[in-house]
């Protein structure tokens, strides 16, 4: 039996993730307290029923029943007990989360307590730490409408329904620093000391995705060493990530816009881990955005 744990900021899309589950065949339960979890999995172990999979959300709707570090800890020791315990984070900005509860016009959870919506958003997100830091999945619902939501939890946790034992995946992503630092990021490669395409004007308008930026990009002996001693450095660290439990590790590569050298780079690091068996998906943050941006080009 696998039990997955949804949880999450509020008006991040909890709520869809666990529809989508339902209709994949998952029994479902929302909004839990946390300390019946032991009880409920006792339940199911000693009455087999006809689900592989068991979704249960909990969050801050419980109030004084919900503790993130205490529900980590519990989670944890069910772990290792041998239960099978993903857990799925669901997040989004703030500006999005400002958004959709202006437009659905609920109380956050928190508000409750006094707080204005900003302050609640933010306290949220702090509160809720420890159980991001113990996650399988982290998703990012940021500016997604409900058949994208739905389309990315297809492809974020599609394989949930499957019987094998997790295992830790990996996630490449490129992106622009001048966008910012991707919050989920686990290790941030900083790779803008690399010769910039963007001022050649035969490459400007082509991505790293493109063989003629790849090849400027991956061909230059800087590249090359780089690259070959952070795979080094990879090797070594996947190995007691593993050993330590981890299930999934986020490696940022960033450039300036997140078009060119961090693209190229990505999907190198990506080939590599793949190369070594490690489930690993590459996604690209700010590349659409760069080239809509091309239209009118200006100057990095």
């Amino acid at each position: 039996m696998r039990y997955l744990i949804v949880t999450g900021q509020s008006g991040a899309g909890k709520t869809a993730c666990v529809h989508y589950l339902e209709d994949q065949g998952s029994f479902c339960m929302d909004n839990m307290p946390p300390m019946m979890l032991p009880k409920i999995i006792d339940a199911f172990s000693a009455a087999p029923i006809r689900h592989n999979t068991v979704t249960i959300a909990m969050d801050v709707r419980s109030g004084e029943f919900f503790d993130a570090d205490a529900v980590a800890g519990m989670i944890s020791e069910l772990r290792k007990l041998g239960h099978r315990m993903d857990i799925i984070f669901l997040e989004a900005s703030d500006e999005t989360l400002l958004d959709r509860y202006k437009e659905t016009r609920r109380d956050h959870p928190l508000t409750q307590e006094g707080l204005t919506l900003m302050e609640a958003i933010t306290e949220e997100r702090t509160r809720l730490q420890p159980l991001r830091e113990t996650a399988n999945y982290v998703i990012d619902t940021t500016g997604l409408r409900s058949r994208a939501l739905v389309s990315l939890l297809k492809r974020k946790i599609g394989e949930l329904s499957e019987d094998a034992p997790a295992a830790m995946r990996a996630e490449v992503m490129s992106f622009g620093f001048k966008r910012g630092l991707p919050r989920q990021a686990d290790l941030v490669l900083d790779v803008r000391f690399l010769p910039n395409p963007f001022y050649i004007d035969s490459l400007r308008q082509h991505s790293g995705l493109d063989e003629d930026v790849r090849s400027f990009v991956l061909g230059n002996p800087i590249s090359q060493e780089f690259l070959q001693r952070w795979q080094e450095m990879l090797s070594f660290l996947i190995p007691h990530y593993q050993e330590e439990g981890k299930h999934r590790l986020v490696i940022a590569v960033g450039c300036t816009g997140g078009a060119h050298r961090s693209v190229a780079l990505a999907e190198a690091i990506g080939d590599f881990l793949r190369g070594r068996g490690l489930p690993t998906e590459v996604q690209h943050r700010d590349l659409q955005l760069e080239q809509a941006r091309w239209i009118t080009p200006l100057e990095e």
